[in-house]
């Protein structure tokens, strides 16, 4: 008979943000090992809050699934003589695999029968494999920063205090890092601490509601919701949807309650940004706007505990936050003081990379990329002006204290100086949208000035680790640049902008002048390689095959948007009625033509049968078609036409050996290839496609 399966795993406080990626890691990992081990189970879930990781699994089976284990032994005609005796080589293999050799069976494999050791082994009691297996879950988890303590080897998220490991009624004992998992959890830290008897893994979740823990994540996010809106309503406000806030605040408690707060109304008079940040990222506070949308002087916090003693919880938040505004407000002030203009010679007290100067210098670089820029997507003159004024003023906020203090709010509070010292507010719109995305699903510059300059910023970022030899290795990624190139993607793709990427990066690693250690070349190579990687992932997820992917980046690149229209007409063009003779024309060439010599040219001359001389006409004429189609990227209609190849491409190698034993004959009929080959190559290597 099934039972169910409780694992509790106490630990000291975990960071909000590790909490859900390690419930998603424990259910898999607890499927895989019962998989692994033939336990048959039911439903598997896993919760969690700061202070203990749960895994409950239902109709966890009583015992292994038996084993049926077939070993092939000698072919079946030496098992066995003429007279059907068993040989000497069907008693050895009997005798080595512990079965009688009657009990062998003869199975045909192909034309040839096979002698065949069948044994069935009895599946072990899960209780005998549980203590095996609970471990595994534990130290099988992976956390961003995992730490050591005490003598421990065992590497965690944090120290593990308690455990409990349950299989229906009967305690599975075993040990990690010096704790011996038995039938007593803890409760609430204050409210109910405990410890206390679980007698069944069933009881483990009204017991816990008892010790007011709330186990369950998406039941607390539910409950502090539920709370926080009625907590803004109650003092005639609204909280906006803020998932990650409510995801964190969620994660960091076992038993919430929500109140409203207050601060003072003159506070009001700051930029909403200065309010916002210190209660949302400080304090995890959810700001409460009015009927008209705009910011007032009242907060919901939320309280690990009960209702009771609130109003000296919500006394010792509003001073907290209190200190906090009057900081910002402070630093506001003294902001103000001098235009943000004023501040940017200040960036050169301020190095951006030890061996790439100072953020001063980098400046400087933006403004010149941005005129670069600028002249590419042909900006009107005032679009080329706001870039240039906000490629200037971007990085001035990082001098000011409020950055200083908040450094969550840089580009915010770049525009909102901007806007206050007198500048364009395009100008002040760039210096903002520079930083823009900031993540994955994050807003892109809405203007022509913010793109410009967005991009500007990080092929600087990008070119300038290159150039020093600094790229991302497995996990390790520390100046966050496959985000960056990740957002040089999105920002082509999305604006539709197209760019020469060779001559961007180039004039960007001349900017650097002498800093940095590897040459332009290999540089520009290495970021289109990095860049090609991002894309294999992106334009999977815009839903393309990985074959029509892997043709279109497996051909020269230089062209974020020109790869996706390629990729785009390829993806169509594979259900074109004219899709397999230009398939077949342009592989069948491009076989071969790998083994032409580069730079040999065409010399009809050297042809030698008709069959040369129709395929070189054709080919000419076929160029002729697809050259003004290539040049103003109508790539389907230009695969269409090195259709038209098929017939004298089959002529060609119907008639003509092509490796002739004559070196000048051969050489010129795989330069033809070649060409014919490279007519297709301008759009993608079909070669990479697979077709059926």
């Amino acid at each position: 008979m099934a039972r169910d399966f409780l694992l509790e795993i106490g630990i000291e406080e975990l960071p909000a943000r590790f909490l859900g990626p390690a419930l998603v890691e424990l259910a898999a990992l607890a499927r895989d090992l019962f998989d692994e081990q033939r336990l048959s189970y039911g439903v598997v879930n896993t919760y969690g809050t700061p202070r203990r990781l749960v895994l409950y699994v239902q109709d966890l089976a009583e015992a292994q699934a038996s084993l049926v284990r077939e070993v092939k032994g000698p072919p079946a005609k030496a098992a066995f003589d003429i007279d059907g005796k068993p040989t000497k080589a069907a008693l050895g293999f009997a005798r080595n695999q512990g079965v009688a050799v009657e009990e062998l069976v003869i199975r045909p494999v192909g034309q040839v029968d096979y002698v065949y050791a069948v044994r069935e082994e009895n599946g072990r009691p899960a209780v005998k494999i549980l203590p095996e297996i609970a471990p595994r879950l534990i130290t099988g988890l992976s956390f961003p920063k995992p730490m050591r303590w005490g003598n421990e080897d065992l590497k965690f998220a944090r120290p593990i205090r308690w455990m409990v490991c349950l299989f229906g009624s009967e305690a599975v004992p075993f040990t990690v890092a010096g704790v011996t998992a038995g039938r007593l959890t803890l409760g609430h830290r204050f409210l109910n601490p405990g410890p206390h008897r679980l007698e069944r893994a069933a009881d483990y979740f009204g017991t816990m509601r008892e010790a007011y823990v709330l186990v369950d994540p998406d039941e607390r996010r539910q409950v502090v919701w539920e709370q926080v809106v009625e907590a803004a309503a109650a003092v005639d406000g609204r909280v906006a949807e803020d998932e990650s806030l409510l995801e964190e605040v969620a994660n960091l408690l076992e038993y919430p309650t929500a109140f409203p707060g207050s601060f003072p109304e003159s506070y009001l008079r700051l930029p909403d940004p200065v309010l916002v940040t210190p209660m949302r990222e400080h304090q995890r506070y959810f700001p409460v706007y009015g009927a008209d949308g705009t910011l007032t002087n009242r907060f919901v916090g939320v309280h690990n505990g009960t209702p009771e003693h609130i109003d000296v919880i919500r006394a010792g938040n509003e001073k907290v936050l209190r200190a906090r505004l009057a900081d910002a407000a402070f630093f506001f002030e003294e902001d103000l003081q001098t235009p943000l203009a004023a501040k940017v010679d200040g960036l050169k007290k301020i190095v951006f990379q030890e061996d790439l100067g100072t953020v001063h210098e980098k400046v400087e670089r933006l403004e010149a990329l941005a005129g670069y820029l600028a002249e590419v997507f042909d900006l009107a003159p005032a679009e080329r002006e706001h870039a240039l004024r906000a490629a200037r003023l971007c990085k001035a906020d990082l001098v000011t204290s409020m950055v200083y203090e908040f450094p969550e709010l840089q580009g915010v509070m770049g525009r909102e100086y901007a806007l206050r010292s007198g500048e364009d507010p395009a100008v002040a719109e760039a210096v903002h949208e520079h930083y823009l995305p900031r993540s994955a699903g994050d807003d892109l510059p809405a203007t022509l000035p913010g793109l410009v300059l967005a991009l500007a910023e990080r092929a600087d970022n990008l070119v300038g680790a290159f150039g020093l030899g600094i790229q991302p290795s497995g996990s390790q990624d520390p100046y966050a640049l496959r985000r960056q190139a990740l957002g040089i993607c999105h920002l082509l793709l999305e604006r539709e902008r197209k760019l020469d990427l060779d001559g961007f990066f180039r004039k960007a690693h001349a900017l650097y002048g002498p800093r940095l250690k590897l040459d332009a070349g290999r540089v520009v190579e290495d970021l289109k390689e990095f860049l090609k990687q991002r894309l294999r992932v992106l334009f999977g997820e815009r839903g393309l095959a990985h074959d029509v992917i892997d043709a279109v980046l497996a051909v020269p690149f230089h062209d974020i948007l020109d790869a996706w229209r390629r990729a785009q007409a390829l993806a169509l063009f594979r259900d074109d009625p004219a899709f397999q003779d230009a398939y077949t024309a342009l592989t069948r060439a491009g076989n071969l033509a790998r083994q032409a010599r580069e730079g040999t040219g065409i010399s009809p001359r050297l042809f030698a049968d008709p069959a040369e001389g129709e395929l070189f006409a054709a080919y000419r004429k076929v160029r002729e078609v697809m050259e003004p189609l290539l040049a103003r990227g109508s790539y389907l209609e230009a695969l269409r036409a090195a259709a038209a190849l098929r017939p004298p491409v089959d002529r060609f190698f119907d008639a003509v050996l092509v490796m002739a034993e004559d070196p000048a004959v051969r050489e010129n009929r795989l330069a033809l290839l070649a060409a014919v080959a490279a007519l297709g190559q301008r759009v993608a290597d079909l070669g990479r496609l697979v077709v059926a």
